[in-house]
């Protein structure tokens, strides 16, 4: 991983997810761009003084190891971002959401979603609640990598996963199928699963895991509610617009308090 991006509004829960950034790029020594987007004919002079006080901010705390520098630019958010993007070619995108409340109505950002459905760049979704010294802690070393298995997986996304999860302490991967119950895996499943097994091996140790429900979604959820050990979890997004927004707004409300991690089966 060698350069990430985080977009910030100066909201909680946005420096909270910029403060995770700033541990995650100086373990990686990735470059980090914090990026603020106004609308066209907003004044920059208020946001470019907030904008370089979060860096400041953010270096006295990590020293010089930290590579950071700060980016404003106007327009709409995914637009903006898309650009951004092309130019900078980041390897992830952090971004902080809301999550939801105990009565589960659901309160995620419209704009962390919008990202995650209208580009192809891993983005790693922080909670409010999240903190990275939660995320590196003992007792919360699992990670879940929920996939449906169908398709060879895009082993530059995993790259990205496998680094992240390398800053566990003693990591260990959870390959979690989700898939109706009295139904087999097909013989390329079986396959695309024992190739992920492996792929984590033999720095992180993994296993399988198998859930039956009708709903992924809900499949996913009832694994996770079951667990108190899991630090981090990664889902593989084939869905696009609406549909994407959908499923994984509701995947998202039931674990608030962990750093998701978003793939693309395709570059």
């Amino acid at each position: 991983m060698k350069k990430i991006i985080v977009p910030i509004d100066f909201s909680d829960n946005s420096i909270n997810a910029l403060e995770f950034a700033g541990e995650l790029a100086k373990r990686t020594s990735s470059r980090l761009i914090i990026l603020h987007i106004l609308p066209v004919k907003e004044d920059d002079k208020e946001s470019e003084s907030k904008l370089n006080s979060a860096r400041e901010r953010l270096e006295k705390a990590h020293g010089n190891e930290l590579k950071c520098e700060t980016e404003l630019m106007h327009g709409k958010l995914v637009p903006a971002m898309n650009k951004v993007i092309g130019s900078e070619k980041p390897d992830l995108i952090i971004m902080g959401t809301k999550g939801a409340t105990g009565l589960k109505r659901i309160l995620i950002g419209s704009n962390t979603v919008s990202v995650m459905a209208k580009t192809k760049v891993p983005m790693l979704v922080i909670p409010e609640a999240a903190r990275f010294k939660n995320f590196s802690q003992k007792g919360k070393n699992k990670i879940v990598l929920a996939t449906n298995l169908d398709e060879p997986e895009n082993d530059n996304a995993l790259d990205i996963l496998k680094e992240i999860s390398m800053m566990i302490i003693e990591p260990h991967v959870k390959v979690l199928n989700v898939r109706p119950k009295g139904t087999r895996l097909s013989e390329m499943g079986d396959l695309q699963r024992n190739r992920l097994l492996s792929f984590f091996n033999p720095e992180i140790e993994s296993e399988r895991i198998t859930v039956f429900s009708e709903n992924i979604i809900r499949g996913i959820n009832y694994y996770l509610n079951k667990q108190d050990d899991i630090g981090l979890v990664a889902m593989i997004a084939r869905d696009s617009g609406k549909i994407f927004q959908k499923h994984y707004t509701r995947a998202m409300a039931s674990y608030t308090e962990l750093p998701l991690l978003i793939l693309h089966n395709k570059k």
